[in-house]
């Protein structure tokens, strides 16, 4: 298997739609709080166009296999950095998940980020997500916050 990665394109939407109803499908069992479909996370074209991020997709031919994007934050006001990057739509379609392409995505937005003085990079993950979380430790991410919440009237706060 021969896999690239690039750019992400507006010529990619159509695909990206679908990778992101996979991504809160797979995300729909750790959030009550996910609205029912129709629902959606991103504004793709924002992304792909936007000058401060990166929009990768891994690519084998003409399939395109994961995606995955880095954008420069700003951070809370009282935190050692002035800027981060943020990665998000980290999606890899499920059977090609486990041959180390969320791998190959990583390093690439880590290089990006890196080389726009971004050394600080953050992603956030459903703390059930246990596949996901062990994919962003093999890349050196490691667990910093939990953000809990509650709702008055829910019983088990969702879960």
């Amino acid at each position: 298997m021969k896999v690239s990665i690039r750019k992400a394109t507006l010529d990619d939407i159509p695909i990206l739609k679908v990778f992101e109803q996979g991504l809160i499908s797979d995300e729909r069992p750790f959030d009550a709080t996910i609205r029912p479909d129709p629902v959606h996370y991103y504004d793709l074209k924002a992304l792909i166009t936007d000058s401060k991020t990166c929009f990768l997709i891994a690519f084998e031919g003409d399939e395109i296999l994961a995606s995955g994007y880095a954008t420069r934050k700003i951070p809370r006001p009282y935190l050692d950095h002035k800027a981060f990057a943020y990665f998000g739509f980290m999606y890899t379609r499920p059977e090609y998940r486990g041959l180390g392409i969320n791998g190959m995505i990583v390093k690439a937005l880590k290089e990006w980020s890196v080389d726009r003085g971004l050394h600080e990079m953050r992603l956030t993950v459903y703390p059930g997500n246990q596949p996901a979380i062990r994919a962003y430790e093999k890349v050196g991410f490691t667990s910093h916050l939990v953000e809990m919440r509650f709702r008055e009237g829910e019983t088990d706060s969702g879960k």
